[in-house]
C-alpha cells in the first residue's frame, strides 16, 4: 500500500468487499440518516447565517451520495469503482470551493451567526453521525470502498463537534470568527480529501485499464 492510500484511510483487510446483503441494508439506512440531515442542516444554517452548519450539511449531501456510489458499484470491476471514485472526487473539490466562497462573503457582510441554533443542531448531527459509525463499526476492516465509507462517517463526528465548538465560541464572543474560521478549516478538509480521492482514483483507473488490456491480449492469443 501506498502513502497516499494509507492517508485517506483506504489501507485494511482486503477480504470483506460489500458482498453482504446485512451491510447493503446498513449502508441504505446510513444513506436516509446523512439525507435528512443534510435537509435539516442545511436550512438550520440558513436560519441561523452559519457557514460552518452548512459545510457541515454538504458534507452529509456528499455522504449520502458518496455512500450510494459504493452501494451501486460494489462487487463491479477496478474501472467501474475507480470511475465512481473519481467522481466522488470531483464532487467533493465543488463542495471545498463552494464553502471557500460562501464563507468569504459571510466576511464581507459579517452577519454574527446565532449560536443557539449552531449548538442545538451540532447536537442532531453529532447523534446521526454516532448512529451511522456504530451501524457501519463491524465494518470498519475491508476493501478501499468499504473501509472508506466507516471513515467517512467517523470523520463527519469529529467534524460535528468542531461545529458546536464553534458555536460556544460565537456565544462567548459574539463575533463570527469561529464560524467562519471551522468553515475554512472543513472547506480545506474537503479539498484535501477530493485530491487524495482523485489521485488514487487515477492510479485505479489506469490500472483498470492495464487489467483489461491483459485480458484482451490473452484472449487474442486463444484465438
Amino acid at each position: 500500500m501506498s502513502d497516499q492510500n494509507n492517508a485517506c484511510g483506504c489501507s485494511g483487510n482486503p477480504q470483506f468487499d460489500g458482498l453482504d446483503l446485512a451491510y447493503k441494508r446498513i449502508l441504505w439506512a446510513v444513506i436516509v440518516i446523512n439525507a435528512a440531515m443534510f435537509l435539516i442542516e442545511m436550512s438550520a444554517g440558513k436560519l441561523a447565517g452559519s457557514q460552518a452548519l452548512q459545510a457541515d450539511a454538504l458534507d452529509f449531501l456528499g455522504d449520502a451520495f458518496t455512500y450510494g456510489l459504493s452501494l451501486a458499484v460494489i462487487g463491479m470491476s477496478l474501472k467501474v469503482r475507480s470511475t465512481a471514485a473519481l467522481i466522488k472526487g470531483v464532487s467533493l473539490l465543488l463542495m471545498g470551493l463552494w464553502v471557500f466562497g460562501s464563507t468569504a462573503y459571510q466576511f464581507f457582510v459579517l452577519g454574527v451567526p446565532k449560536a443557539e441554533i449552531m449548538g442545538a443542531i451540532g447536537v442532531l448531527a453529532l447523534a446521526a453521525n454516532v448512529a451511522s459509525v456504530l451501524l457501519l463499526m463491524r465494518y470498519k476492516d475491508g476493501d478501499a470502498n468499504v473501509r472508506s465509507v466507516w471513515l467517512c462517517s467517523r470523520n463527519d463526528a469529529i467534524g460535528n463537534v468542531a461545529v458546536m465548538v464553534a458555536s460556544i465560541a460565537v456565544w462567548l464572543t459574539t463575533t463570527a470568527w469561529p464560524d467562519l474560521i471551522v468553515a475554512i478549516i472543513m472547506a480545506g478538509l474537503f479539498l484535501r480529501s477530493a485530491q487524495l480521492i482523485l489521485v488514487q482514483a487515477w492510479q485505479e483507473f489506469h490500472s483498470g485499464e492495464n487489467l483489461n488490456a491483459l485480458d484482451n491480449h490473452g484472449h487474442d492469443h486463444a484465438h
